[in-house]
């Protein structure tokens, strides 16, 4: 009998244990504000994201005043040429955004691709590319987006660098100019299979 009561006590207290014993975890995650789950991603996510007015990306050539609209409800990445040069760097990050977008098989009606000059307008060192390329859109920033990005970047966006804008508008994704266009793909294709919109 005694040994009955025994074994009763411990299963009463395993149980217990079994029922508190998750919600302390989840009180103490709750309380710790450094804690995180580990993310998949290969870009650094922005946070808080930048969320972006239709009114502050002007076009910068005829195409992109034409068909600015495509920003809206697309995933787009965006190309970032920084004081009016696109160098070597920048030249490869746009052909690599370009095949970027056509390994995404399926999904590459829902992504564009842009490009924003941050600073001065078309320069003539860009000419041999930006004519060639007709379905890049060319952005100008307003001075109130600009003001947006330096306070996520003081130190400015390097030449090459990009960011993924969503089809809401929210820049939510930063790559550096070294990006590994595998990574990007990889983060854009989880990004439109859980995506709703775009």
């Amino acid at each position: 009998m005694i040994d009955q009561t025994n074994k009763n006590k411990r299963t009463i207290i395993i149980v217990a244990l079994m029922s508190i014993i998750p919600f302390m975890i989840a009180w103490g995650l709750t309380e710790s504000s450094t804690f995180r789950l580990p993310s998949t991603n290969r870009g650094d996510l922005i946070e808080p994201i930048i969320t972006t007015e239709r009114s502050e990306l002007s076009g910068m050539d005829a195409f992109t005043v034409k068909n600015i609209k495509e920003l809206s409800g697309h995933w787009v990445m965006l190309n970032f040429i920084s004081g009016g040069i696109c160098d070597q760097l920048c030249k490869d990050a746009m052909h690599a955004t370009k095949q970027i977008r056509l390994m995404l098989n399926k999904d590459l009606t829902r992504v564009r691709r842009a490009l924003i000059v941050m600073e001065g307008k078309q320069e003539a060192s860009f000419s041999s590319w930006w004519e060639d390329d007709l379905r890049l859109l060319k952005l100008q920033p307003s001075k109130s987006l600009l003001e947006k990005i330096k306070a996520y970047k003081p130190e400015g966006i390097s030449n090459g660098a990009i960011i993924i804008m969503d089809p809401l508008g929210n820049l939510m994704m930063h790559y550096g100019a070294d990006f590994d266009p595998y990574a990007v793909k990889g983060d854009l294709k989880k990004l439109l299979r859980i995506s709703q919109i775009g």
